[in-house]
């Protein structure tokens, strides 16, 4: 329990070195646009990051903040939470559904609503934005009823000062999963603008007027400084998380990793590793869509591995854990597929159960021969041993 502890306590001590907060910039005389970008699925720390971003443009009195968007959607919970960020603010909220190709599907159709001005670049797309499980499967009848009703209220609310053709796009989007490209979003006033780049975006909102906080503001935007806000190190790896593949692996290490901590005590390096592993594995399976049932399979693999090295059984228990393993896998990540989360690699869980499974009959094979190895030392070695007597070391020849 000491060595656990200890491990602990020191990959929380490593991973918070890593903690960077972002730089301050000094304020210039001119207006200020600061320029988030959100990209990917819905996640925790994209929502840390947006409200990061909006505190501090709050801090730094800001002109407006531009919220770059590409997201396929996300969970119910996590866009109530950013849509209540946005309209919360204190500074003017642009949400500008870009690069070209980029979409605000899903979720991100209400959230693109949800800002004081909304734009989109050529070639984006918005829309689709019927609720599905968390597995991405149909949800019941009357709980779709309740949540497409409880959806098209908050876009009812949100597109209220936009003509009636756009607030009725806004419920078919939700209603019947229809989505739109940017020329008929901006031909029936769904979003304001179409923006070729941020340049032109900025140049065409100088001058514009939006409702913040009852009071109506006009912006001026045109050459504004513009600065840019990152992720931290952080950030980027807990985005990075949303990737199965990642998981998956990290996941892999980090088990393996903690069974030669456990099997062959003495050192720190495996158990560090394998404790940190497993804690960022644990956080993605927290944001991915994930079947429970496949992280079963999984312990039950390691569990036959462990098995078949204390009761050897020739590798039969190897065989069946890494069919266990490989199975787990593809069930933990594949079994849930809803939009925007990629599946995991079909060939890289063959491959690591593959390898895994090597390495375990690596150790069993090195296990057996150590058991069938001759005593070389103590007295269970003396029986059938041929002795010499030295006369010079014993002259009575006894």
């Amino acid at each position: 329990m000491r060595r656990i502890v200890r491990i602990l306590l020191l990959t929380v001590l490593l991973a918070s070195t890593f903690l960077l907060a972002a730089p301050v910039t000094a304020q210039s005389d001119g207006p200020l646009v600061l320029v988030l970008t959100a990209s990917g699925p819905l996640t925790p720390t994209m929502s840390d990051y947006i409200q990061r971003g909006l505190d501090r443009a709050a801090g730094q009195q800001a002109e407006v903040v531009v919220l770059q968007l590409d997201t396929p959607g996300g969970s119910i919970d996590l866009m109530n939470h950013i849509v209540q960020q946005i309209r919360s603010s204190s500074v003017p909220v642009v949400v500008y559904v870009s690069p070209q190709n980029a979409m605000a599907g899903s979720a991100g159709t209400i959230i693109t609503l949800a800002g004081h001005l909304a734009a989109m670049a050529p070639e984006t797309t918005i829309g689709a934005a019927s609720p599905v499980g968390s597995q991405g499967e149909d949800i019941g009848e009357t709980m779709e009823s309740k949540v497409k009703e409880m959806l098209k209220a908050s876009a009812r609310t949100l597109t209220g000062q936009r003509p009636p053709e756009a607030v009725q796009l806004a419920q078919e989007m939700i209603e019947s999963a229809r989505a739109v490209t940017v020329d008929e979003a901006v031909a029936v006033g769904l979003v304001d603008l179409r923006a070729a780049s941020l340049e032109d975006l900025l140049d065409q909102i100088d001058g514009r007027q939006v409702f913040l906080n009852d009071q109506t503001i006009t912006l001026h935007t045109r050459g504004a400084e513009v600065q840019f806000l990152d992720f931290t190190f952080i950030e980027q790896t807990l985005q990075m998380l949303v990737d199965p593949n990642l998981v998956f692996l990290l996941l892999a290490i980090g088990v393996q990793a903690l069974l030669i901590e456990l099997s062959s005590p003495g050192g720190w390096v495996a158990g560090f590793i394998g404790v940190l592993c497993l804690i960022l594995a644990v956080y993605g399976l927290g944001i991915l869509p994930v079947n429970w049932f496949g992280i079963l399979l999984v312990v039950l693999a390691f569990a036959l591995f462990i098995l078949d090295i204390k009761a050897p059984t020739h590798g039969a228990l190897t065989i069946a854990g890494a069919g266990s393993f490989i199975a787990g896998a593809l069930i933990l990540f594949n079994g849930a597929r809803p939009p925007g989360f990629p599946g995991v690699s079909v060939p890289l869980v063959i491959g690591s159960g593959i390898f895994i499974a090597a390495t375990f009959f690596t150790a069993l094979t090195f296990a057996l021969r150590a058991q069938r190895a001759p005593v070389v030392t103590g007295k269970e070695a003396i029986p059938g041993r041929t002795g010499i007597v030295r006369r010079e070391l014993n002259p009575r020849g006894i």
